[in-house]
């Protein structure tokens, strides 16, 4: 008999926590009306229903009781009236993590002057197009370019990217969306 084994991935898990405070009250039910400078996040799609000419989006979180950093920000403004742009930076740190490899010297004493500091960190690099269309009776449509970035100190670093695409379609009485994340 074979036995297939699958074990869960956690790999850029940070980009599911979200952003903003709205979104985070509303347990991340913002897919088919967010239209503020965190969109480029939910949906890019709703980065067109921004009316200000420039909109800047600012978040820090601290989790694990400080332990852990987890901060936004987000720039977006519009190109002309159809289409819409917008780049983000997400980061989830934990910062000044003690080295202790060098903690003895070399003769076997404990010299605390010897400890280091680093700090592991998970960036989200997010540029983001969104337009407004005229066909399917106005579907707004949105896409981010994600480049992500891990970093352990001087241990290990690693660049990876993603594809993010969405929709929006308002009704006067209801609104739709979708998002699909890579």
């Amino acid at each position: 008999a074979i036995a297939q084994v699958s074990t869960p991935k956690y790999s850029n898990e940070f980009l599911s926590i979200g952003v903003g405070a709205r979104g985070l009250a509303m347990s991340n039910s913002q897919v088919s009306h967010i239209a503020d400078g965190t969109a480029a996040y939910w949906n890019p799609a709703g980065l067109t229903g921004i009316r200000d000419k420039y909109e800047i989006s600012l978040m820090h979180a601290a989790y694990f009781a400080g332990v852990a950093n987890y901060d936004f920000i987000g720039f977006s403004m519009p190109i002309d009236s159809m289409n819409h742009i917008g780049m983000s930076i997400i980061r989830f740190g934990v910062d000044d993590i003690p080295d202790t490899r060098f903690l003895y010297d070399a003769n076997g004493a404990i010299n605390y002057d010897n400890i280091r500091f680093f700090s592991a960190a998970d960036y989200a690099f997010l540029f983001s197009f969104a337009r407004k269309s005229t066909w399917l009776g106005g579907i707004q449509a949105g896409a981010n370019f994600k480049i992500v970035h891990r970093s352990v100190g001087e241990f290990a670093t690693a660049w990876g990217f993603g594809l993010d695409i969405g929709f929006q379609k308002h009704f006067k009485w209801m609104d739709f969306g979708l998002m699909l994340r890579d």
